[in-house]
């Protein structure tokens, strides 16, 4: 098992991706908290979790909104209560927030999207960095996406908020980087999640045709599957696999990530697979 005995923490962890996550890292023997905001998708699946767990896997779960620093705190205190160390985060909590033009939004909506994607995970970094220096070791696995890489009008808070954690992930393994801890990016691909249903209920007039048209064709032909992302976080967080690899944003469907374990120390040395400007070479 690959990640027997690790203590975890996942948030945004009640459905869809973080749901599939949770499974997975069960399945490989972790030790596993959960969080999200909606207290009955929670407490279904732990009910789930627990069926698939194996005799003496421990399990935890607890609703916080980790736009709230306070609330953080409370889940902090709480897993350090249960478990003497973290050896993986996963952020996952994020939503798509207010959908159309920008002059059109609210922007405490807009405001709220941008800290839960962006600083609900930030602060959970900030607040566990001394403890993973400490500990010499850790993982820290966040869940990015298109919006990161690539213009999204009509949704600017989601896709800002998206940039800004990946830019921040990558400065923050820098400063891990002489700790034996890692901190990277999955885009998971186009997921059948409840963002999708969202972006399809609003319409192409809210999110735009061409976005529109993408997902409603994913809807046809079939989204991208969990198992992927499932599988590269699992492969991050294990210790053994993907060890080395910090500062980069893998994407679980179109990287060839699998062949990245022998590559580790050149990749880490490269701007490839981060957020960087392609500039012109200069003339000899």
């Amino acid at each position: 098992m690959l990640l027997h005995k690790k203590k975890v923490l996942i948030t945004g962890a009640s459905q869809g991706l973080g749901k599939e996550i949770a499974k997975g890292f069960i399945l490989e023997g972790a030790d596993i908290f959960i969080c999200s905001r909606s207290i009955d998708n929670l407490k279904n699946t732990f009910l789930e979790l627990k069926k698939l767990a194996s005799q003496g896997q421990q399990i935890y779960y607890k609703s916080i909104d980790v736009s709230n620093p306070d609330e953080v705190n409370d889940l902090l205190n709480e897993f350090f209560n249960k478990f003497n160390r973290i050896d993986v985060l996963v952020n996952n909590a994020g939503i798509l927030g207010p959908k159309g033009p920008l002059e059109n939004a609210n922007w405490e909506e807009w405001l709220y999207a941008f800290n839960i994607n962006f600083a609900g995970s930030a602060y959970l970094i900030f607040k566990l960095i001394k403890r993973f220096k400490q500990q010499n070791n850790g993982c820290i696995i966040q869940i990015s996406g298109g919006g990161a890489t690539s213009p999204f009008p009509y949704m600017t808070a989601y896709a800002s908020s998206k940039a800004a954690i990946v830019r921040f992930i990558e400065s923050v393994s820098i400063e891990l980087s002489s700790y034996n801890v890692t901190a990277n990016c999955i885009s998971p691909g186009a997921l059948d999640t409840r963002m999708q249903k969202e972006v399809l209920e609003a319409g192409p007039d809210a999110v735009g045709k061409e976005y529109y048209d993408k997902i409603f064709e994913f809807k046809k032909k079939g989204f991208s599957p969990f198992h992927k992302a499932v599988s590269l976080a699992i492969n991050l967080a294990c210790g053994t696999k993907l060890q080395k690899l910090s500062g980069k944003l893998i994407s679980a469907i179109w990287d060839n990530w699998r062949d990245f374990e022998n590559n580790q120390d050149d990749l880490n040395n490269s701007e490839i697979y981060t957020l960087r400007r392609v500039t012109e070479k200069k003339k000899q």
